[in-house]
């Protein structure tokens, strides 16, 4: 339980995608970490006994929310020798061994508060070795440290061989390996699903099969309906036309990095009658993609099969974005964290992308990160904006990030549910960011 307290004169920005701000505004939290009250300082009562904070010259929003995230390491390069073919095994057989998962729940609690300190309330993680976000979730929900709200997606569903296998896969080849897969997740008590419906960047082994389709679209079918008879959300990774296309008919409902789309997607997305609420959405995730065409490999590491797959997804994502601003379709914001060249505190990165390569207002990437996110994760009863009545899930800037996307690298408070983090502080990685700044 958090104690009362108030944010008093701050200019509040409503992240409603046009840039409205209140000036001059007291937020007021309860007990309970619940937004009792917004309004102008002079008309806003703070009961006594609330600590107040002023927050004069000082910026005040809703905390971020990452809608795809991993968890499992830092966003530091990988050695080469690990991203080898011939140690996939070897790599995948530590990862799943008792030492391994500790140090992937290890991970996992030291990437969550980075996360945390950087701004992000509210994360969904997409992939996982096993099930140690959904155990860090559970600590968190206890009380026994500060994080943000964690959707913990357990290990993705994938085919044999096909993307994220076997180090963080179920994998299964046929509709009835699918749907169990599924129910085995969610009897670990997952709270999303993510499918891997095409071959992706990191792990491709020949030009072009980034995007190439992997999983059928009866299998997709199956996993959809059973997660969605739990009332849990289906992501799939899908980064063509073909792979995206068989995702929606199957009934997911966010689609993870994206590309071109025809007349059918476009439907899909805006009307998708097998999706848990009836639409779909596309969550572009530039910040794997972007360092491994635009930086130099001897920077980056990637070899020439990366590079080029990298080049045709980045193209790819960048034209999926601009359809979804032409033809309205809901954009949310995942950042891929972990992944080399994504940090936990570089959240902030992909809303800068998404304007300067992407083509959103800085207001529309505010938006998309804060009240989109809450919407298409069906969180948006609860946080995504500051609002009475819903958890105070605050993050105070000492300048507005519509401005300057950087003020997220030095917050001055961050809020999750009504709990203060008074110094929010993380590790950076100097070099790495040198390189991602030279962007």
């Amino acid at each position: 339980m958090s104690a009362p307290f108030a944010l008093t004169n701050a200019t509040v920005l409503t992240c409603d995608g046009g840039g409205a701000e209140l000036p001059g505004a007291t937020v007021v939290v309860d007990a309970q970490g619940v937004i009792e009250q917004v309004g102008p300082a002079a008309e806003v009562v703070v009961p006594r006994g609330y600590r107040r904070i002023d927050a004069t010259g000082r910026f005040v929003l809703p905390g971020l929310i990452n809608a795809h995230a991993h968890l499992f390491s830092d966003g530091k390069p990988l050695p080469p020798i690990l991203l080898k073919e011939s140690v996939e095994s070897l790599v995948a057989a530590f990862m799943h061994s008792p030492i391994g998962r500790v140090i992937a729940k290890r991970r996992t609690k030291a990437n969550v508060r980075t996360q945390l300190h950087s701004g992000v309330t509210t994360l969904r993680s997409l992939g996982d070795v096993g099930y140690e976000v959904v155990e860090v979730r559970e600590e968190i929900e206890r009380g026994d440290y500060a994080g943000p709200r964690v959707l913990a997606s357990g290990p993705l569903l994938a085919v044999p061989g096909g993307h994220g296998a076997p180090q963080i896969a179920l994998t299964s080849d046929s509709p009835e390996g699918a749907r169990k897969n599924t129910r085995k997740n969610l009897a670990k008590g997952v709270t999303a699903i993510k499918i891997a419906a095409t071959g992706g960047v990191t792990d491709a082994r020949a030009i072009g099969e980034a995007g190439r389709p992997q999983m059928t679209e009866a299998d997709m079918t199956a996993i959809c309906e059973e997660a969605h008879r739990a009332g849990v959300l289906v992501a799939a990774h899908a980064q063509s036309e073909e792979g995206i296309t068989a995702a929606l008919r199957a009934g997911v409902d966010t689609i993870e990095h994206g590309a071109a789309m025809n007349a059918e997607m476009i439907d899909l997305f805006k009307d998708n009658p097998r999706s848990l609420r009836g639409t779909s959405a596309l969550i572009p995730t530039l910040q794997p993609a972007l360092p491994l065409v635009k930086l130099a490999p001897e920077i980056t590491g990637a070899d020439e099969i990366v590079r080029a797959n990298a080049e045709l997804v980045f193209e790819e994502m960048l034209q999926g974005i601009r359809d979804a601003l032409a033809n309205d379709i809901t954009i949310g914001m995942g950042t891929d964290s972990a992944l080399t060249h994504v940090t936990h505190y570089n959240t902030w990165r992909e809303l800068d992308y998404v304007v300067r390569y992407g083509g959103l207002t800085p207001q529309q990437a505010l938006h998309a990160a804060t009240r989109e996110n809450a919407r298409i994760l069906g969180l948006d009863g609860i946080t995504g904006s500051i609002e009475a009545g819903k958890h105070a899930d605050i993050v105070v800037l000492g300048a507005n990030p519509l401005d300057d996307f950087r003020a997220f690298t030095t917050p001055e408070l961050v809020i999750a549910r009504g709990t203060i983090v008074e110094r929010p502080a993380v590790t950076r990685f100097h070099e790495l960011d040198a390189a991602l700044d030279s962007l």
